[in-house]
Parts: C-alpha cells; structure tokens; sequence
C-alpha cells in the first residue's frame, strides 16, 4: 500500500514540472511542494513508521 503512495506521488511529481505545457506558468512551487511530500514519504517508509 505505501509503495502505491509513492508511486502516485513521482507520477504527480512529473506530471507538476514546469516544462509541461499545461503547467508552464505555474514555476517550480508544485514540483517543489510535491518533491519534499514524496521525500518525507520516502523517509518514513525506509523507517517502518508507514
């Protein structure tokens, strides 16, 4: 189940970059903000916590 997480997730995070067309005048925040998500998610899953 955790790993369906992070999957969607790197799927949202891709989808956020600002080089998309449908995303360009959005700048890095969502990729940003997406990023940072995935990485705590990433952290607790190495740690057991999820």
């Amino acid at each position: 189940m955790s790993w369906i997480i992070v999957l969607i997730l790197l799927i949202l995070l891709i989808g956020a970059i600002p080089s998309w067309p449908h995303s360009a005048g959005w700048g890095y925040y969502p990729s940003g903000g997406l990023g940072i998500v995935l990485i705590i998610v990433i952290v607790l899953l190495l740690m057991g916590r999820i």
